[in-house]
C-alpha cells in the first residue's frame, strides 16, 4: 500500500461537475457474495481503491479467477476449492469477513480470520457468528480464525438486532449464506442501508429469491444453485456527500452526477438545515454555499439515519457555522479521533461524554496533520480547503481504502491539492 500525503492550499471556491464513483460499500460484500455462483460474475462501476484490491486478494486465494478490465472486475470459480482466508489478507479490512457466509454456503466449509479495518472503535463479530449457528452451522474460534462447518445450512428466523442497531456486514453475511439454505430464512433487525439492498438485488440476479430488501424484515426461499451475471454496482453515497460538502466548507457550487439521491435524504435534510442550497435531480444533486453554515444538532444512526461514515466530514464543516454545534455518534460512540487533528487547524472542537462539541465559527489555519481512519481522513481534507495557508494530509493510504482518486476529483473542481509520494518536509505556509 503506497503511503504519502495531501499538500492542500485552502480559500478556493470549488466548482463544476464531477461523477460519483461505484460504491465500496456495496462492492465489497457483493464480490465476497460472487462465491457462491456456479459460473462467471461481471461487476461494472467497481471503483480502484485499496478495500477493492484487497479482497481480490481475498477471493484468489480462495481460488477464484479475478481479472479486471477498466471499470469491470469479473470473476469465476476454478476447480480448485480452498476454504481458508487467513489473517495476512483479512486483517487488512473489516469486509474480508463477508466471506465467511457466501464460503460456508457454497463450500461447506470455511476458516476465516477474525478481521481487522479502521480504528474507530469495537466491532464485534458475535452477530455473523450467530445468525450462522441459526442457519445449523458449526462454529469454533481457533487460532485467530473463525472455523466453520456444515453439509447443508437450513433455513431459520434469526433476529440481528445489536446494541447500535442492526448489522451491515452482518446481514451481509447471513443473507448470502442463506441463498443457498434448505428452506426459508427470515431476518429480523435486518441492515436497511443501500448497499445491503444492492447486494440483495445482485443474489437476485444470480437466481435467489430475496424479498423485503430495504426493510427491517428480509425472507430468503433457499435455491440449489445460484448462476453468473453481470451487475452494475450502485453509486457510492458516502464519496457524493463528501463532494457537496467540499463544496460547502468551500464556499463553492458543486454537482455531482451519476448519484442516487433517494440513497441521501438524511444527508439532504442535515445540509438544508445548515443553510445550503440543494438541486436535486433524476441522478444529480447541486450544492450552492452562498453563506456560512448554520450550527447543528447531528446524532449519527443506522439507515435511513444520518451515516456514521459522514458525521467525522459534517463536524469539519461545523467548525465555519457561527454558533455552537454537537455530533453524536449512536453507531461508533468512539469514532472521534479526528477532533485532536481538527484542532491543530485551529478548530475549537472538544469531545465530551456525548460526543463532538463545536464552537464557531473557526479560523482554520494549514498545518501538518493525520490521518487516523478513512473518513477521518476526508475530514482533514475538506477543512484543509477551508483553511488559510498550507495543509499536509499524512495517511493517504487511509483516503485510498475508501476514495478513488479523491485529490484528482477535487483538483478537476479548482481545488489546489497535489498527492505527493517523498517524505514530508513541512515549511510553515512557505513554498511548495
Amino acid at each position: 500500500m503506497r503511503k504519502g500525503y495531501l499538500h492542500i492550499r485552502g480559500g478556493r471556491p470549488l466548482e463544476g461537475t464531477v461523477e460519483a464513483s461505484g460504491s465500496k460499500n456495496a462492492a465489497l460484500p457483493i464480490m465476497a457474495a460472487s462465491l457462491l455462483a456456479d459460473s462467471a460474475v461481471r461487476l461494472r462501476r467497481v471503483p480502484r481503491l485499496a478495500d477493492v484490491g484487497n479482497l481480490v486478494a481475498v477471493l484468489r486465494c480462495l481460488g477464484m479467477d479475478v481479472g479486471r478490465e477498466g471499470d469491470a472486475i469479473q470473476i469465476a470459480p476454478r476447480d480448485t476449492a480452498p476454504f481458508q482466508a487467513g489473517y495476512t489478507h483479512v486483517r487488512r479490512m473489516r469486509a474480508s469477513f463477508c466471506v465467511l457466509g457466501p464460503l460456508l454456503a457454497r463450500r461447506g466449509r470455511a476458516v476465516v480470520a477474525l478481521p481487522g479495518g479502521c480504528r474507530i472503535g469495537p466491532r464485534p463479530v458475535d452477530l455473523h457468528l450467530k445468525g450462522l449457528a441459526a442457519l445449523g452451522a458449526d462454529l469454533s474460534i481457533r487460532n485467530g480464525n473463525v472455523v466453520a462447518r456444515s453439509a447443508r445450512l437450513r433455513g431459520a428466523k434469526i433476529d440481528l438486532a445489536g446494541s447500535a442497531g442492526s448489522t451491515v456486514t452482518g446481514t451481509a453475511n447471513v443473507m448470502s449464506a442463506a441463498t443457498l439454505a434448505r428452506g426459508t430464512t427470515t431476518i429480523l433487525h435486518a441492515a436497511q442501508e443501500p448497499e445491503i439492498v444492492d447486494l440483495g438485488r445482485f443474489l437476485n440476479r444470480l437466481g435467489a429469491d430475496i424479498e423485503g430488501l430495504g426493510s427491517s424484515t428480509v425472507t430468503i426461499r433457499g435455491v440449489d444453485q445460484l448462476g453468473g451475471a453481470a451487475y452494475r454496482v450502485t453509486a457510492d453515497r458516502i464519496e457524493a456527500a463528501t463532494l457537496l460538502l467540499a463544496a460547502a466548507i468551500s464556499g463553492g457550487r458543486v454537482s455531482v452526477e451519476k448519484v442516487v439521491p433517494g440513497d441521501l435524504r438524511a444527508v439532504f435534510e442535515r445540509l438544508d438545515q445548515a443553510g445550503m442550497e440543494l438541486t436535486i435531480g433524476a441522478d444529480r444533486v447541486s450544492l450552492l454555499a452562498e453563506r456560512l453554515p448554520r450550527p447543528l444538532r447531528i446524532t449519527a444512526t443506522p439507515y435511513p439515519g444520518f451515516p456514521t461514515d459522514l458525521q467525522a466530514q459534517f463536524t469539519a464543516l461545523l467548525c465555519l457555522a457561527r454558533g455552537q454545534s454537537r455530533v453524536a455518534d449512536a453507531v461508533f460512540p468512539q469514532r472521534f479521533l479526528h477532533l485532536a487533528e481538527l484542532r491543530r487547524l485551529g478548530a475549537e472542537v472538544a469531545a465530551g461524554a456525548a460526543g463532538a462539541v463545536v464552537r464557531g465559527p473557526c479560523r482554520l489555519s494549514g498545518a501538518p496533520v493525520a490521518a487516523t481512519d478513512l473518513r477521518a481522513g476526508a475530514a482533514l481534507v475538506l477543512a484543509g480547503l477551508a483553511a488559510e495557508g498550507k495543509t499536509v494530509v499524512h495517511g493517504v493510504n487511509h483516503l485510498e481504502r475508501g476514495y478513488e482518486r479523491l485529490d484528482r476529483k477535487l483538483a478537476a473542481l479548482g481545488a489546489d491539492i497535489v498527492r505527493k509520494d517523498r517524505a514530508a518536509r513541512w515549511i510553515p505556509n512557505g513554498p511548495p
